[in-house]
């Protein structure tokens, strides 16, 4: 089957490194990583700060009445935002979470579902670790365990299933969501290598998509960034590859799809991991490619 290819255009730029882009109410919002800053794209092309953490923010999401949650990464925290300079705490997830957390996905009951880190990157070999939900309340439980790097995550249209982004594991995998939000029936739902990986740099090295930041579309297929190469990647269920983003120089950390239609896919872009320090120098673009199936409406 021949792969489709898409061309992409860059939106914004001059950013330390982008994650968590989200779309709502006809908005796209995102994070500069180890910037610290939550910013909205506005009509006008701009992007406009709405938001400074402590230091380093990645997951974004809203509750039903419509606030706005970032996770503080290295605080390993939930906060909510009232503006630039307005935090309230929401949950300490330092007593569950192993390592720094990042990606987040709220759902439309203003449940947060987090990944984390589970072991120091510079370290370089891998551990694994647990998903976390944070009710509205606040309450802090684990979900899942025994995930590499859980990251990303989408939950399909009808509600029943969260998938998540095992970015280290180079896999996809599948829960059910029981009514309470505990998950359950794990499953593989794409295997993008047969190899296992003792360490960052050997699965680095291996050339396989190592799925960071997911979209879900309307043909039940998934938008990853692949954290290891240079493109975003559009995924069968099972792990057949259907379309490409090309992003030659840089790789892809996230993806959201939005505009009007669901049809723009957008993607958080940065040279290679380890190629530079995205604390001092801001290499990071947001770009944008359209493409041929819509996006599934998120909370």
């Amino acid at each position: 089957m021949t792969v489709r290819e898409y061309a992409a255009r860059q939106v914004a730029g001059g950013f330390h490194f982008l994650e968590g882009p989200r779309w709502h109410n006809g908005k796209l919002y995102f994070s500069d990583f180890a910037g610290g800053k939550v910013y909205v794209l506005e009509s006008n092309g701009r992007a406009r700060a709405v938001c400074q953490l402590p230091n380093w923010v990645s997951g974004l999401g809203f509750t039903p009445a419509d606030e706005l949650l970032a996770v503080a990464v290295q605080e390993r925290k939930l906060f909510r935002c009232s503006g630039p300079e307005g935090l309230e705490e929401v949950a300490d997830l330092s007593g569950v979470a192993r390592y720094h957390c990042n990606d987040m996905l709220v759902d439309e009951c203003g449940r947060a579902y987090i990944g984390n880190f589970g072991f120091d990157m510079d370290i370089d070999e891998i551990c694994a670790t647990d998903l976390v939900m944070v009710s509205p309340r606040g309450e802090v439980s684990v979900v899942a365990r025994d995930l590499i790097f859980p990251n990303g995550m989408a939950r399909t249209a009808d509600g029943r299933t969260l998938i998540v982004a095992e970015t280290f594991a180079a896999r996809l995998t599948a829960f059910d969501i029981l009514t309470d939000g505990s998950l359950t029936g794990r499953r593989t739902w794409a295997a993008l290598s047969d190899r296992s990986f003792a360490t960052v740099g050997d699965c680095l090295g291996s050339g396989a998509a190592l799925p960071d930041g997911i979209a879900l579309d309307t043909e039940g297929a998934l938008w990853i960034g692949d954290a290891g190469g240079r493109a975003a990647l559009r995924v069968a269920p099972g792990g057949e590859i259907l379309d490409r983003v090309p992003t030659p120089e840089l790789s892809v950390f996230a993806v959201a799809l939005g505009g009007p239609d669901l049809k723009t896919l957008y993607l958080c872009a940065s040279p290679p991991l380890y190629s530079h320090d995205p604390r001092m120098e801001k290499k990071a673009v947001l770009l944008a490619a359209r493409v041929g199936v819509p996006g599934v409406p998120t909370a």
